[in-house]
């Protein structure tokens, strides 16, 4: 079980998310739990912020809340791998999760307002973001990575395959997908996906995931690739579609 220590003036904003959708399957099986620490609680009279030495504008994190939380946790549960939202910090990304799923401690330091007093980086092991853009607390930030962990915990997803599927699960981005009704408002589902050809079926899917890939972030597109997968990658490139691929393939 990875356990997550979310340190943040506003609790409810973490419990909430914590009532719906994967985080909850993942809590309910007992592969997870999210603890939303409030930092009020270890703050000296409540006081969790204060003004910026120096002039700055905007408040200020206090030092004092936040080691009061890292210390209880450190006490109870055990040293935990510690993360703080910053928007320089690293970018999110898959192969950051997937070493994340590996830790049985991670606590989240949420910023907010003008930022954290300083010299609570010393108990940080990494400064994480979602992107180049500011957000108003980092909580959001804290929830998007607890829900990219815990779906990757084995036996959390009903479908464990769904990880195979995901973009950035595997080598390429992910296939387009259809459901009922076969038609709708003159869009057709594939025929292929109806065929029943699973061999078929199953180069559809890897042909759309390297187009997607290529036409979205071709920097993705891998160095390794196997004998049907650079096919494909010169078929695209010649401008051919799938039928007219399969149908030279299938002719050799």
């Amino acid at each position: 079980m990875i356990k997550f220590f979310v340190f943040t003036i506003f609790p409810e904003i973490v419990t909430c998310y914590t009532r719906y959708g994967i985080v909850r399957q993942a809590i309910k099986k007992d592969k997870a739990r999210v603890h939303a620490v409030d930092l009020r609680e270890f703050a000296p009279k409540g006081q969790v912020d204060d003004e910026a030495y120096g002039g700055l504008p905007g408040m200020v994190l206090k030092p004092e809340p936040i080691y009061g939380a890292y210390r209880y946790v450190e006490e109870n549960f055990g040293k935990p791998f510690t993360l703080i939202t910053e928007p320089w910090g690293k970018k999110i990304d898959q192969e950051l999760i997937r070493s994340l799923a590996q830790k049985e401690r991670i606590a989240i330091i949420c910023g907010r307002y003008e930022g954290v007093d300083e010299r609570v980086k010393d108990l940080v092991d990494l400064e994480v973001s979602l992107g180049d853009f500011i957000l108003s607390g980092g909580e959001l930030v804290a929830l998007c990575l607890i829900d990219a962990v815990v779906r990757t915990l084995p036996g959390v997803l009903s479908e464990p395959k769904s990880l195979e599927e995901d973009s950035f699960g595997g080598r390429w981005l992910g296939a387009p997908v259809y459901t009922r009704p076969r038609i709708f408002e003159g869009k057709e589902v594939p025929e292929v996906l109806l065929s029943g050809n699973h061999r078929i079926i199953e180069l559809w899917k890897l042909w759309h995931r390297i187009e997607n890939t290529l036409k979205k972030r071709p920097d993705l597109v891998p160095k390794d690739l196997t004998d049907t997968e650079r096919e494909i990658l010169e078929a695209l490139r010649k401008g051919l579609s799938f039928e007219e691929w399969v149908r030279s393939r299938l002719g050799k």
